[in-house]
C-alpha cells in the first residue's frame, strides 16, 4: 500500500512541469506513479525529468534498449520492484525482444548477449551495489569494450536508477497496470512479484 498518494497529472499547476509529464505518456505510454508523487515540489519532480531526458537522450552514443537493462540491473541489485517493472516495459518499447528482456537474469552466458553487453551489466550491478562493488578490474573490463563518454552515459542510467529506487521502495510507490503485466509476464517465473507496490 502505498505510503503516499500519487496526484493525479490534472492536479499539476505548474506548466512546464505538466508537459514534461506528458512527455512520459509518449514515451512509456503513461506518467509514472513516481513523479506523479514527486509533483508535490515541482522543482524536484522537474530536476528528476531533468537527468531523465539526458540519461536517455536519443542522441546518446550508447543503445537506449541496453540503457534499459542497465537500469534493470540496477533496481536489481537495490531490489526495487517497481523499477525492474518499469524497466521491463521501457526496455522492450526500446528494441529489447521479449525473449531478451526474459533471460536478462541469464546474460552472463545467454547467447542473446554480447560480451560488451554483459561487462556492461557486470558494471551496473557493481556501481548500484551497497558497498559500491566496481573494482580497477571490472573497470577495465568496460573500459575494453566502451569508451569514457559511453561510461558516463552508463554510469549516469545507474546513478539515476539510484534515486527512483530509493523513492520508489521508500514511498511504497504503487505500480501502474501496463508495468505489473509486463513484469509478471517476463519475469514472474524469475522472481518477480510486485510486494509493496501493489495497490
Amino acid at each position: 500500500m502505498a505510503r503516499m498518494e500519487p496526484l493525479s497529472i490534472e492536479d499539476c499547476t505548474d506548466a512546464e512541469l505538466r508537459a514534461a509529464l506528458d512527455h512520459f505518456v509518449a514515451t512509456l505510454g503513461f506518467v509514472p506513479n513516481s513523479l506523479l508523487t514527486m509533483q508535490r515540489v515541482p522543482a524536484i519532480a522537474k530536476a528528476v525529468i531533468g537527468l531523465n531526458r539526458a540519461v536517455f537522450s536519443p542522441g546518446g552514443r550508447v543503445d537506449l534498449g541496453l540503457k534499459r537493462l542497465v537500469a534493470h540491473m540496477s533496481s536489481f541489485a537495490t531490489g526495487c520492484q517497481y523499477c525492474k517493472a518499469h524497466t521491463t516495459v521501457s526496455a522492450t518499447r526500446h528494441g529489447v525482444d521479449d525473449e531478451k528482456m526474459a533471460a536478462i537474469y541469464d546474460y552472463a552466458t545467454s547467447p542473446l548477449f554480447s560480451d560488451a553487453e554483459r561487462v556492461a551489466l557486470d558494471f551496473a550491478l557493481a556501481a548500484a551495489s551497497v558497498p559500491n562493488g566496481v573494482t580497477d578490474e571490472s573497470y577495465r573490463a568496460l573500459a575494453a569494450h566502451w569508451d569514457e563518454e559511453q561510461i558516463v552515459e552508463i554510469l549516469g542510467v545507474v546513478c539515476m536508477f539510484g534515486v527512483f529506487n530509493r523513492w520508489n521502495d521508500s514511498m511504497a510507490t504503487p505500480l501502474e497496470e501496463l508495468p505489473a503485466a509486463r513484469a509478471g509476464e517476463l519475469l514472474g517465473d524469475r522472481g518477480w512479484e510486485i510486494g509493496k507496490h501493489s495497490r
